[in-house]
This record gives C-alpha cells, structure tokens and sequence, in this order.
C-alpha cells in the first residue's frame, strides 16, 4: 500500500540513532530509512486484514506459569558462600563502586 509519499524522513531515522545512541553513516542512513518505511508499509497492509470474530491473543499456545511454595531449606553457611569472594567486609561480598 505504497501511497507514493515517505513517512519517514532521514531526519526521523537521524533522530531515533541519536535517541539510541547509534552512529550511521550516509548509506547505512538511507537504507534504514528505507527499511523502517517498509515495516510502516507492512503495518498497514496487516490492518487490512479482517480479524472480526478472532480473540486477541499475546501468544499462539498456551502458556502458564509453574510455581511451587516456598519451602525452608537448608543453604550455604555465610562462611561457606563468601569463601569464594575476591573481596569481603562485614560478612558481604564487596564489590567495586560504580558509581560516583
């Protein structure tokens, strides 16, 4: 359902790699902007299609979550899982600082 007329601009693929933090050069540019406007195109022609009388659905099978009760058992001794550790202060891990 090409109309002729482009909905997305370079200016707007520009815009979105800068949001990303991505870096694209002159030809990378045009070709994604040519693959967005496709996927835009796609959209489209997928809203065409009749869907009266169909359940929404997220997922085609049936999916369900498996959970147990929580039950007490017995761990490791704090000794035991620190016995490992590169670094330890206070009976924890210590762990660089990463932020300032």
């Amino acid at each position: 359902m090409n109309t002729g007329k482009t909905r997305v601009s370079r200016e707007d693929v520009k815009h979105v790699a800068k949001l990303a933090h991505l870096k694209f050069e002159g030809t990378e540019l045009d070709l994604f902007t040519g693959q967005l406007e496709g996927m835009i195109e796609f959209v489209d022609k997928l809203k065409e299609a009749d869907t009266t009388g169909i359940e929404p659905t997220s997922n085609v099978i049936p999916i369900m979550n498996v959970t147990r009760e929580d039950e007490i058992k017995t761990s490791f001794s704090q000794e035991l899982a620190l016995s490992n550790a590169p670094e330890k202060e206070l009976g924890h891990y210590k762990i660089p600082k990463i932020m300032e």
